[in-house]
């Protein structure tokens, strides 16, 4: 069995702000670093167990080069750095029995703990009408190549966000959330083996699961924060956008044309500031 684990780390164990987050100006981002890795090698040992012989992590969180490969469990394989087409998702294949997302925040504007969408641009994406967050773009991308996102980790609400894409996931609660920057978290050990649990759990029930999938072509809006971000988004080829609004539209052939264009889109419109 081959096994694919997309690591972000807003909904890591233990991690309740960004100063666990912030590659440059995060007080506790060593702290948080630690946390990230020991709840990879939860999901690691677990999948070990159940029998899975191969295992991609794929670091997903900012410059993606955040998990210890120093300290990461020596029968897994660690996709680091950036840039990557498929950024979160890079790696997987149709060769894959099954992906874990572990570290997950749910979607821009919902409540839970650090909850955003791909970056602080955009408020909002559609892929086919239906509003998606990091869970639900990177589930349809595993669907489309066939493979279903077995398991989550992170806070209470991205555990509701991805059952009602999914049904019958599993689902690795290590936090409440209070607020979006404070959360009631479980300790460290008792998360680690709640991970590890799901994990195998999880993995006993992959016939199970279904991959989430949606029609193709596949038409994927996203709302950005303000006008000129839109703007600059629009200057993707085949985009459509009406002057003065903040949603750009465009019709992909296939996930990984979406997941393409997604990047582009949201690098452009990051050179839009306010002022």
């Amino acid at each position: 069995m081959k096994l694919f684990i997309s690591i972000d780390m807003e909904g890591i164990s233990g991690i309740v702000d960004v100063t666990y987050c912030d590659p440059d100006r995060g007080i506790n981002y060593d702290r948080g670093r630690r946390f990230m890795t020991a709840d990879a090698n939860a999901a690691i040992e677990g999948a070990l167990e159940a029998g899975v012989t191969d295992i991609l992590v794929a670091d997903s969180h900012d410059n993606m080069r955040n998990v210890l490969i120093e300290n990461l469990h020596p029968q897994a394989k660690l996709l680091s750095g950036t840039s990557r087409d498929y950024s979160m998702m890079h790696g997987l294949d149709s060769s894959y029995d099954a992906a874990i997302f572990l570290g997950y925040h749910s979607r821009h504007g919902a409540p839970g703990v650090l909850s955003h969408t791909m970056s602080g641009v955009i408020k909002n994406m559609y892929v086919n009408g239906q509003v998606v967050g990091e869970f639900g773009f990177n589930a349809i991308y595993a669907g489309l190549l066939g493979v279903p996102v077995v398991m989550v980790s992170g806070d209470d609400h991205i555990a509701e966000e991805a059952k009602s894409l999914i049904p019958g996931i599993s689902t690795a609660i290590v936090k409440t959330a209070a607020s979006r920057t404070a959360a009631i978290c479980l300790p460290l050990s008792a998360a680690q083996a709640e991970i590890k649990a799901k994990t195998i759990e999880a993995l006993a029930r992959v016939k199970e699961i279904q991959p989430l999938t949606t029609e193709t072509p596949l038409e994927l809006k996203i709302e950005f924060s303000h006008a000129g971000q839109a703007e600059m988004a629009a200057l993707v080829p085949g985009s459509e956008y009406k002057l003065g609004t903040t949603e750009v539209s465009v019709v992909c052939q296939d996930q990984h044309d979406m997941y393409k264009v997604m990047r582009a889109m949201l690098n452009l419109a990051g050179v839009a500031k306010f002022w």
